[in-house]
């Protein structure tokens, strides 16, 4: 018993020491900012309460796959800023943390994986997301690219969901961009958007099924509306889930004009439309295309230009010519060379030929009259 006591405790001690020494992530300087001390490491279970609100809980994080967080201060003369970088498992995870964080209210237009938030900002590279913390001051566009820049060599470099780049950029409404990989981040990116109502079709979609779910909030010159992508493994999946949709689709929903149109493996949901058309504009801007391939082995054509083709056809049928004439003639020379110095004997033996004659007459023919 005391030997497996001991036992518990080394491996205890193994672990913690590995975790201590598990390189940081962020650097001891940014620019003109010097580290104030070591990166603070926590796990979803440590992390303080002040941290998750209402856009973010600890179910998102746990679903988004996070591994860790790291805390490090950056100070420049009187003025500090906190950096705090969320480590998921992957990319796929860390957009879909990155854009719960989205705060339509502070972003500014640019690209989801480049956002910048008024104050301090925030940074999509691979498998990590980068949250400035600053109350007192902006911190300067040029150290948040030289932070993301040091952070990207050292970040998972697995692209994206291509789901992302479906998302229309006509009447967009930007920082309203919402992922989800499993059911807590749909209703919650639902919920942001204002459509609580329909958070329970989490149950309906599929995410069993390998589902990803894009949301996004249009407001355009003749309506608004909220527009869901749903894309699925197959377009059989998005076939079946099409008609399970449509029949757990609130009455409400469908009074308000909401269906569900599906493209290849593509399904596509607008939410409080102003109009039906408005919504098919929405929709018309989709940018998915289905594209069928067929791959088949294939080779390079070597054939030489037809004149080369000519001339070698001339040349070997000559040779050939040749050759056949050469051997005739020195078959038919030794065959004369031969019966001259050993006649009868070699060739045309009499004994060996044999004539067939009619009997019209009663001489025997003698084979050797015939040479």
């Amino acid at each position: 018993m005391r030997r497996i006591f001991y036992a518990v405790l080394l491996l205890g001690l193994l672990a913690s020491v590995g975790a201590a020494a598990e390189p940081a992530l962020l650097p001891d300087r940014i620019g003109p900012w010097q580290a104030d001390g070591p990166a603070k490491n926590y796990s979803l279970k440590e992390l303080p309460a002040n941290w998750i609100g209402s856009s973010l809980d600890g179910h998102i994080l746990h679903e988004a796959g996070l591994v860790r967080v790291e805390n490090r201060t950056y100070k420049n003369g009187d003025q500090s800023w906190s950096v705090r970088l969320w480590v998921l498992g992957d990319p796929s995870g860390a957009y879909e943390l990155h854009t719960a964080l989205l705060d339509p209210q502070v972003s500014k237009p640019g690209s989801v994986e480049d956002t910048i938030a008024s104050g301090a900002g925030l940074f999509l590279t691979g498998n990590l997301v980068m949250q400035g913390i600053s109350s007192s001051m902006e911190i300067p566009l040029e150290d948040l690219r030289t932070l993301r820049n040091a952070l990207a060599a050292k970040a998972d470099r697995t692209p994206y969901p291509p789901l992302k780049s479906y998302l229309p950029v006509t009447w967009r409404v930007f920082g309203t961009e919402r992922y989800a990989l499993g059911p807590v981040g749909f209703r919650a990116a639902m919920a942001s958007l204002g459509q609580r109502a329909y958070a329970d079709l989490a149950d309906h979609v599929g995410f069993q099924s390998g589902v990803e779910a894009m949301l996004a909030k249009y407001q355009g010159q003749y309506g608004s509306g909220v527009l869901l992508l749903l894309e699925y493994p197959t377009p059989q999946l998005a076939e079946q889930h099409l008609h399970h949709l449509e029949e757990a689709l609130p009455d409400a929903a469908k009074r308000s004009g909401v269906t569900v149109e599906r493209k290849a493996s593509l399904l596509s949901l607008v939410f409080e439309p102003t109009s039906a058309m408005h919504a098919q504009a929405i929709r018309d801007e989709v940018n998915y295309n289905t594209e069928v391939t067929w791959n088949e082995p294939s080779h390079t054509a070597t054939d030489p230009p037809m004149v080369v083709m000519i001339a070698k056809i001339f040349l070997y049928t000559g040779l050939f010519l040749g050759f056949a004439t050469g051997v005739g003639i020195a078959f038919g020379g030794l065959r004369v060379v031969i019966k001259r110095l050993f006649p009868g004997k070699v060739f045309d033996r009499p004994e060996s030929i044999e004539v067939l004659q009619l009997g019209l007459s009663g001489k025997k023919i003698d084979a050797s009259d015939m040479y």
